[in-house]
């Protein structure tokens, strides 16, 4: 698989003809998590995958991670693709990703599908998410792991499916604990940044999240559709965190439902 100049590596499927579209994993994950969906989505799209900085097989963050440099990230990648625009869909972290891009970047973006993605919290419980985010440092991504793939799966999915299971303990296992806990304090403390977004996203706006999906709640999805002209939201029942991994089916109708009528 390529890697870009600045160290990012990612793959490239379906026929360049094709509309582009842009798939941004989250924390501690890696482009492996879209495997479901690019076999699909290939078909009839240019699908764009990447690790983020620090993550899969990409080099680290060449300066202390933020949204803009991760938004950097993915201006340099699509440069290098010569890909002038791209809907792109991005996951937990990656859904602030893309819409720090859309900030930032609004001639590149098609339409934007936020997934799973975390949002303004209440003044004490951002505090809170700010001080966890923090102490993640001593123990690394291993400290939390157990407690994290709970709130990640349902108890069903934990118990029938420890394959899935096993790769995703491997993928966030893998990361280096200093650049773990910098992309975690990105995903608590970045929401600041992106609460009535300015400049405006106007792009077309799909958002979901998953009933039970204790980070990224039903509520917060709601409110980012508020803050953003036309936007159309969903939540995907009885899942949690990761549904896209347990039933992948539920989003995939989504996402092809809201990329046809948008591009």
């Amino acid at each position: 698989m390529p890697q870009s100049p600045n160290g990012t590596h990612y793959e490239l499927s379906g026929i360049r003809q094709n509309p582009p579209l842009v798939l941004i994993h989250g924390l501690g994950l890696r482009l492996s998590l879209w495997r479901d969906y690019i076999s699909v989505l290939a078909e009839d799209y240019f699908i764009i995958n990447y690790d983020l900085f620090g993550h899969g097989a990409s080099q680290p963050p060449p300066t202390v991670p933020s949204l803009v440099l991760f938004s950097e990230q993915l201006k340099d990648l699509l440069d290098e693709i010569e890909v002038e625009s791209a809907s792109i869909i991005g996951f937990s972290l990656g859904g602030m990703i893309n819409r720090r891009f859309a900030m930032d970047y609004p001639d590149r973006v098609q339409s934007l599908i936020i997934l799973n993605s975390p949002h303004e919290r209440d003044p004490k419980e951002q505090l809170l998410v700010e001080e966890r985010a923090k102490k993640t440092a001593k123990g690394g991504p291993v400290a939390t792991l157990d407690t994290t793939l709970k709130r990640w799966f349902t108890a069903d999915f934990l118990s029938n499916q420890p394959n899935e299971i096993g790769k995703v303990r491997e993928w966030v296992l893998s990361n280096d604990p200093t650049i773990y806990a910098q992309c975690r304090f990105v995903l608590a403390a970045g929401v600041n940044e992106l609460i009535q977004p300015n400049p405006p996203i106007s792009k077309p706006t799909l958002i979901a999240t998953c009933e039970h999906d204790s980070g990224s709640t039903p509520e917060m999805t709601l409110s980012i559709a508020s803050e953003i002209k036309d936007a159309k939201s969903a939540i995907v029942p009885e899942l949690q965190h990761l549904g896209l991994i347990e039933k992948p089916e539920l989003f995939l109708s989504l996402i092809q439902d809201f990329l046809e009528q948008n591009n």
